[in-house]
């Protein structure tokens, strides 16, 4: 007996950070097998703000992730993944220009420096295709030292105040910033948010796209794609969380 193939036009489209997985940790084996079987009912695609190594990191071993989703948009849908094949990629420096660039850079290197943590590491700054990714601990920090700093942001609010005044200061420019995991914050062109992913989807004929997110509050960098008309947002928790969901929307028996 033949299976039934997924719906063509239904994508569940995916967070990966605390939402497939913990904070730039590997998914687990019983979930991956989980979301692989979800494939046979419906689409699916993941959308991040980090580059397409991490995401590929997390979510498999080398090229297996573009073979595993239908999609796979790294840097907000910046660089775009269809069906295993490369599709296009975007370039900040392009848009922006480099007086801008440096322009907000080097305020970010200023500002960082009168930051005083517990400790700091390396790699401030993570110049992405599609977005400056900044980080006040340093992104070559330990897991550990990951989650120090993260309890003391929720606390002092470290980045919500560094976004603030650059906001002020770039006010006008045409600039974007959102919270993403526990340690950075993006910058980005206005409209490079999550959303950018939505186009390639919609000149593909998918009519329904569940979109599956943890930062979709104001500020985080799954807020705008959630708020979509495009979408059918779902706030979830955990990747147990987002299992749960898909469980009670494409899996009741």
């Amino acid at each position: 007996m033949a299976q039934p193939r997924p719906d063509p036009h239904t994508l569940c489209l995916f967070d990966v950070d605390g939402t497939l997985t913990p904070a730039r940790q590997k998914i687990a084996p019983e979930l991956d097998e989980f979301f692989q079987g979800l494939r046979k009912k419906v689409k699916i695609g993941v959308v991040g703000g980090s580059d397409y190594a991490k995401i590929a990191e997390q979510l498999g071993e080398g090229e297996e992730v573009i073979q595993k989703f239908d999609y796979v948009f790294a840097e907000n849908g910046t660089v775009q993944y269809r069906d295993g094949k490369f599709v296009t990629k975007e370039a900040i420096q392009n848009y922006l220009g480099e007086e801008l660039l440096q322009e907000l850079i080097n305020f970010c290197l200023s500002y960082m420096s009168d930051i005083r943590l517990p400790r700091k590491r390396g790699t401030f700054i993570e110049f992405r295709n599609g977005m400056l990714n900044v980080c006040p601990i340093g992104r070559s920090c330990s897991l550990a030292e990951r989650h120090e700093f993260f309890q003391i942001d929720k606390t002092e609010k470290i980045r919500e105040r560094f976004v603030a005044a650059l906001q002020e200061e770039f006010a006008g420019r045409g600039l974007n910033c959102t919270r993403g995991g526990m340690i950075s914050f993006d910058i980005y062109p206005e409209g490079w948010d999550k959303r950018y992913c939505l186009d390639i989807l919609e000149k593909d004929g998918i009519k329904t796209i569940h979109f599956f997110g943890n930062e979709t509050d104001p500020g985080g960098n799954d807020h705008e794609i959630f708020h979509d008309p495009r979408t059918i947002g779902y706030t979830v928790i955990s990747p147990e969380d987002t299992v749960r969901l898909c469980k009670e929307l494409f899996l009741r028996e």
